[in-house]
């Protein structure tokens, strides 16, 4: 028996693929015309992505079909090749960002993503390229801060790779769920989804060249900040708190979940967030509503730097739900805006220090989870 192309080609077409509906020729999942040595055939097959779910059930129908249709006898090897390259593996991922800062909290409500987006725009406006990303999947708030709840990412071609690319406001990459669901819905995912989605945006996505990669966290401790341990060398954490004692008490908690023996993230410092009250018709009033100086108190006693006290300021809140955060307006300089830049001062010194007495961080394997 004589084999050639249109032969192969013939069997090929009747093979459908899920993913299309269509068979293997109307698909263009056919790289090149088939290889055909005597009675041995070699077919190139191109799927989207490497992790697609039908690849294994397409590779054998269409080897059934070249066996079916042309000759049992045929000798039938297929390869696969992929449209879109694979992700980084773990370890591989983001490498040309220099330092990555978990911004965390033990409970909700004390101002941490108002923290983090502040931080991300006062280390971009002293000079520094910087990254944000809203690693909250559940309760995504960076849109809104940064004033882009409207804008939906887009895809390019980097590499041989669909890269999303990270929106740019005041000087910080951003990326966030929010930009991808209807903001008027609940998410409801669960743990693998999210997980999964928050993956995409770190290792799916053109980031680029970056000196500090801030992650916005989940308060508490969840499936996300493993998630994140999992897969990215973190060179350090933050922990937000007010100064209340029942907030301090899950500071600890959130100390605990990097001070792990098998995490070992470095804990860069706590800030006290709402420190005080400050009314605007008597700036240099200060009202301790949520108690004084438990953040310093507790840095003292577990041995780790306080980076700011931020004062609890009506502007604040006012310019976040405006989508300009206080760090980002250029009219006056504020005392709200410089407690976040002596903020993004001391985290470059502390992280600059971290990095020259301390080791780099390792990601925390599978098998220690």
């Amino acid at each position: 028996m004589t084999l050639y192309p249109k032969l192969i080609m013939d069997a090929l077409a009747t093979v459908t693929y899920a993913g299309t509906k269509k068979n293997l020729v109307e698909s263009g999942m056919v790289a090149d015309t088939p290889s055909i040595n005597g009675m041995k055939v070699k077919v190139v097959l191109v799927f989207p992505r490497d992790t697609d779910p039908f690849l294994r059930s397409t590779v054998k129908a269409a080897e059934a079909a070249i066996h079916y249709h042309v000759s049992k006898d045929v000798e039938v090897e297929i390869e696969t090749e992929f449209r879109s390259k694979p992700r980084p593996e773990v370890g591989k991922m983001l490498p040309q960002v220099k330092n990555i800062i978990a911004v965390s909290s033990g409970k909700g409500g004390v101002g941490k993503s108002t923290v983090a987006a502040n931080l991300a725009i006062s280390l971009a406006r002293i000079g520094y390229k910087v990254g944000l990303l809203d690693a909250d999947i559940f309760g995504p708030s960076i849109p809104k801060m940064f004033g882009v709840e409207d804008v939906r990412p887009y895809a390019e071609r980097v590499d041989g790779r669909d890269l999303i690319v990270p929106v740019e406001r005041y000087g910080v990459k951003l990326l966030s769920i929010g930009f991808f669901v209807n903001p008027d819905t609940a998410t409801l995912w669960r743990g693998g989804m999210a997980t999964n989605a928050l993956k995409q945006l770190i290792g799916d996505a053109n980031w680029g060249e970056l000196d500090y990669f801030i992650l916005d966290t989940p308060p508490g401790t969840s499936d996300i900040h493993l998630t994140l341990l999992q897969t990215l060398a973190i060179t350090g954490a933050i922990i937000v708190s007010t100064p209340q004692k029942v907030a301090l008490a899950d500071v600890r908690k959130g100390v605990d979940m990097y001070r792990n023996d098998k995490v070992n993230v470095p804990i860069l410092g706590l800030v006290e967030n709402m420190a005080w009250f400050t009314p605007a018709e008597l700036p240099e009033n200060r009202y301790y509503i949520f108690g004084r100086e438990g953040v310093k108190q507790l840095a003292e006693e577990l041995h780790v730097p306080l980076l700011a006290q931020i004062p609890l300021v009506q502007s604040i809140c006012e310019s976040s739900d405006e989508g300009v955060p206080c760090a980002a307006q250029t009219d006056n300089v504020t005392a709200s805006q410089l407690s976040y830049l002596n903020l993004a001062q001391a985290v470059v010194t502390t992280v600059n220090r971290r990095n020259r007495e301390q080791p780099p961080t390792k990601i925390v394997g599978m098998h220690n989870a």
